[in-house]
């Protein structure tokens, strides 16, 4: 049974539809802004489901009022790094702490190798699990691509 038809990274919101347009993604930017947020940019080669530290682009950005703002950031980020996964995410800071309340992809390369899962017999018959990602063999860089 194939659980991810799609075969595409999901990470996040929306990570099962379609890539959401500049206007959709400027929607939902309101949205988290109208709810007080502060959006960032974030990007990565390595987009392995644990590596949840991605590079930051320029940084958070507080106290704005419109969507402008973080789409240009959002349009830079996608110029510097046009073969990297890119998202953007909204944090909340309402309760004292910085909380993540939205997270999605807005950037993916076009060729998206996936990950493998192997399986290693240990003591008795226990089995370990680990996931590799097949780009991760590739340097820092090179592994979608020029950059």
């Amino acid at each position: 049974m194939m659980t991810n038809p799609t075969g595409r990274l999901t990470q996040g919101q929306f990570s099962f539809l379609p890539d959401l347009t500049d206007a959709e993604i400027a929607l939902q930017i309101e949205y988290g802004l109208k709810k007080g947020y502060a959006w960032s940019v974030e990007y990565t080669d390595d987009p392995h489901p644990r590596n949840t530290y991605w590079e930051m682009y320029g940084m958070p950005m507080f106290d704005l009022k419109d969507a402008a703002g973080v789409m240009m950031e959002l349009n830079n980020c996608r110029k510097t790094f046009p073969n990297h996964y890119i998202r953007l995410m909204a944090f909340d800071s309402t309760r004292g702490v910085e909380s993540i309340a939205m997270s999605f992809i807005v950037n993916r390369p076009k060729n998206e190798p996936g990950f493998m899962l192997e399986r290693q017999e240990v003591d008795g018959r226990q089995m370990r699990y680990t996931i590799r990602g097949y780009a991760a063999e590739k340097p820092e860089g090179e592994r979608y691509g020029a950059a």
